[in-house]
């Protein structure tokens, strides 16, 4: 499988009144051989476009498409040799499972021979060979999903492009697909760029994950990394559910310490003040007096009664605002100074709304954001 190497790709749109509309802007990324790049990020930031563009169906305004060492940029979508699934099924109702799988290869002018041996190993590979005979409205969301991803498959591309395929499906079958998808890849090595925007799938269909926002790539790594050095606020705030809690304030030089202090309002109680440990006052020292965005996720924030008092831990009191029980644990929606954060605790220690509780910060595993640029401090991920 070859790999694919996007090179200061941008596409612009005619906006309104005469405007524009940047949908893709400078992206530079490589997919390497049997990779599968999971490109994730909100709606209308540009992943489609993205994914459109490396297929042939729009035509870049400035940048190139590289496939297996090509510029493609003035190759028609046709002979890309790239097989794309879209969010939308389009199986063509009046034929079986077997000639939705077999008809472009047909319109190919493939042998018959070799499209009845890829159409039977597509069917294997994906759980079809007891429904090549049925019509799609005798099909489940599952089955309707699996032709599609079969489809792109007896084609053989070079490179497979999915569009948020799973999104039309229930939870539960989403959750199937996922792992038969992850398997799926993993046993044929294909080249792939998965686009969604779930942050869960990505993280778990993801060889490297691609955060995009307003058209650019904010981060591009392994999904550990994303997770635990995000670049930014942005990619800080979008991985992970529930999501990481900021804090506004300033590094501050106490008693030969650093410590970060929270930002309230006027007349409103103190704060957060929490000293930084050394893995962090290292990096901070430049950034005494200086505003910051601190960034903490709910597993680094526990109840004191729970939590080891190992070094680096720091008690701070909240009022329980709301209860989420999921299981085996609760989220805790906790009213602070200046704003609300979140925290997770085992389902087995008793919390009830209003009630106020004493929480350890575990200090190192926050993260540092810089108030004006928003990018991370003190990484270089």
């Amino acid at each position: 499988m070859p790999r694919v190497v996007l090179e200061e790709l941008s596409k612009v749109f005619p906006g309104p009144a005469g405007g524009q509309v940047r949908a893709v802007q400078g992206v530079s990324l490589t997919i390497e051989e049997n990779e599968c790049l999971a490109l994730v990020g909100p709606s209308g930031c540009g992943k489609t476009t993205l994914l459109r563009l490396i297929a042939g169906l729009e035509e870049p305004t400035s940048g190139t498409v590289t496939i297996d060492g090509q510029v493609v940029n003035h190759l028609p979508a046709k002979d890309r040799q790239v097989a794309m699934v879209f969010q939308h099924h389009a199986l063509y109702p009046h034929l079986s499972v077997y000639e939705n799988l077999a008809f472009g290869l047909r319109v190919r002018k493939c042998p018959r021979a070799e499209i009845q041996r890829r159409v039977s190993a597509a069917a294997e590979t994906l759980g079809l060979t007891a429904c090549l005979g049925r019509r799609p409205r005798e099909l489940s969301g599952g089955q309707h999903q699996r032709v599609a991803l079969g489809r792109a498959l007896v084609r053989q591309p070079k490179v497979f492009l999915l569009d948020e395929p799973l999104s039309n499906l229930d939870a539960p079958m989403r959750a199937q697909l996922r792992a038969e998808f992850a398997r799926w890849q993993l046993r044929l090595g294909t080249t792939a760029i998965y686009v969604t925007h779930d942050q869960v799938e990505a993280m778990m269909l993801g060889r490297r994950i691609a955060v995009m926002k307003d058209g650019a790539i904010q981060q591009a790594a392994e999904p550990a990394v994303v997770y635990g050095h995000p670049a930014n606020l942005f990619v800080a705030g979008f991985i992970g559910f529930p999501p990481m809690s900021f804090f506004k304030g300033r590094i501050s030089h106490r008693g030969g310490a650093l410590r970060f202090e929270e930002e309230v309002p006027a007349g409103a109680p103190g704060g957060l003040a929490l000293a930084l440990d050394e893995r962090l006052a290292g990096p901070m020292k430049e950034w005494a007096e200086r505003k910051v965005i601190l960034g903490i996720r709910p597993e680094h924030i526990a109840r004191r009664t729970a939590a080891a008092t190992a070094p680096g831990t720091q008690t701070v009191e909240a009022v329980v605002e709301v209860v989420q029980p999921l299981g085996a644990e609760s989220y805790l929606s906790l009213a602070g100074a200046a704003q609300s954060f979140l925290a997770r605790v085992p389902a087995t220690e008793p919390v009830h709304a209003l009630q106020r509780i004493s929480l350890v910060f575990d200090m190192a595993r926050a993260h540092f954001f810089d108030a004006l640029t928003e990018k991370a401090i003190g990484s270089d991920k």
